[in-house]
């Protein structure tokens, strides 16, 4: 009986846990706004300094310079932005946002399934919308993102999600069109705990995965042209691939394997390709150009993997393959990941001090993410009739010292830019200002 009584109170504790962990979603637009003065980077390329932003229903429907845009709404709310900088909302591609809050906690851990391969498993339904992590990515201007599981040869279904949603129902704004492959390594290293020499040598098994993997298309390919007497749904899963409704997104490094892993698709006739990490991308840039496939380069912020990689070489990786004329974008895996996706203006903002302009570099996190996430009609852009996910910086938002968030708005709807980190922030801050 004790034990029952306790109960109502671990609720309320957990209702106070979890009310304080993630901000009220912002409610739909109710009134028209105008952004103006501001310098404007469209996205595109382009920039437009003293500028208005009309906004209405959630979406753009105005842009220009101050000069020659009218304003028809006398209504209109007035947002003062001189002197500042608006953007499109910034894009996560390859990340895991949502599906993992505390690493050794298993239950809050759904980042990827048993099995080899899951083309069936979604992972939107997993996908936490009120993740502590996911609000921290708003203060730097990272709007939406890519929900991608892990694990396994082909790791299951991503979707394309906002930052500022009840659940993930509501989150979801592109369902259930990736598909992702763990491509098999062509090299590999000893096992140094066994003794063995821990270098880089040929994986011996390589052929046989790669064949395994084509068989299981092969006969996922027959199962979509047959007569379906039996349900198969990993073979089902895989029916957007055959028929160019679902992109497929290639998890794979080494010159070689990229290669290797174009051709496979190419001789699966699937059309949309993008190659995820491509650490030796820029190798085979041409290759990937002649063939129309993109790339998600891996984090920036990443060390030489081989000892006759010059030091800088994961920071002009980008440049190369813009510069080949590869549609490019950036991602942020490796340790940390979902943390280090706040940071992903800052991995742009490395590609400026390394050979791109701050438009190209501009261009990695926005209009190329939402190419390569088929979602370019309505993100990734500022540009009337899109929507209205946009934020306002007090200055350069690829530099840490200047990216200062005063507002931002999804679908025009106004954000909350507090998070965890604000509040203590401002907690520690009172403690210590009001000490002698």
């Amino acid at each position: 009986m004790k034990k029952l009584k306790q109960i109502p109170i671990v609720l309320l504790l957990l209702c106070v846990t979890l009310g304080y962990a993630q901000q009220t979603p912002a409610p739909k637009q109710s009134k028209d706004f105008a952004i103006v003065g501001a310098t404007a980077h469209i996205g595109n390329g382009t920039v437009i300094e003293n500028s208005i932003i009309v906004v209405s229903n959630g979406k753009i429907t105005a842009i220009g310079p101050e000069s020659s845009t009218a304003m028809t709404n006398q209504a209109l709310d007035i947002i003062d932005a001189k002197g500042q900088h608006v953007y499109p909302g910034f894009i996560v591609g390859n990340g895991t946002l949502g599906l993992v809050e505390v690493d050794a906690v298993k239950a809050s851990n759904d980042l990827s399934e048993m099995g080899t391969y899951n083309p069936h498993i979604r992972s939107i339904i997993a996908y936490n919308a009120e993740s502590k992590i996911i609000e921290s990515m708003r203060p730097n201007g990272v709007l939406l993102g890519q929900v991608v599981p892990r694990g396994g040869r082909i790791t299951g279904t991503s979707s394309v999600v906002q930052y500022d949603a009840w659940n993930w129902e509501d989150a979801a704004i592109k369902m259930d069109n990736g598909i992702h492959i763990n491509w098999p390594s062509s090299f590999s290293r000893g096992r140094w705990w066994l003794g063995e020499d821990p270098g880089l040598k040929p994986n011996k098994n390589y052929a046989k995965q790669v064949k395994e993997l084509a068989d299981y298309f092969n006969e996922a390919k027959s199962y979509d042209n047959g007569t379906k007497t039996e349900r198969h749904l990993p073979f089902e899963g895989l029916a957007g691939v055959f028929n160019g409704s679902k992109h497929v997104y290639i998890n794979v490094d080494d010159e070689k394997g990229i290669t290797d892993a174009v051709n496979f698709a190419k001789s699966q006739s699937i059309t949309k390709i993008t190659i995820v990490g491509g650490y030796q991308a820029a190798n085979v840039a041409n290759f990937l150009k002649q063939n129309d496939v993109s790339v998600f380069l891996q984090r920036v912020h990443t060390r030489p993997e081989l000892e006759d990689d010059d030091y800088d070489y994961s920071y002009k990786q980008a440049k190369a393959l813009v510069d080949a004329g590869v549609l490019v974008a950036l991602e942020p895996s490796g340790q940390m990941e979902r943390m280090n996706s706040r940071n992903l203006p800052f991995y742009a903002g490395t590609t400026v001090a390394h050979g791109l302009t701050k438009a190209q570099a501009l261009q990695l996190i926005t209009q190329n993410a939402a190419k390569i996430l088929g979602i370019d009609d309505m993100y990734g852009t500022l540009e009337s009739g899109k929507s209205a996910t946009l934020f306002i910086s007090e200055g350069d938002a690829l530099d840490m010292r200047t990216n200062i968030i005063s507002k931002a708005f999804i679908d025009g709807r106004d954000l909350s830019l507090e998070t965890h980190q604000t509040k203590l922030w401002k907690r520690y801050s009172n403690k210590y200002s009001q000490q002698d």
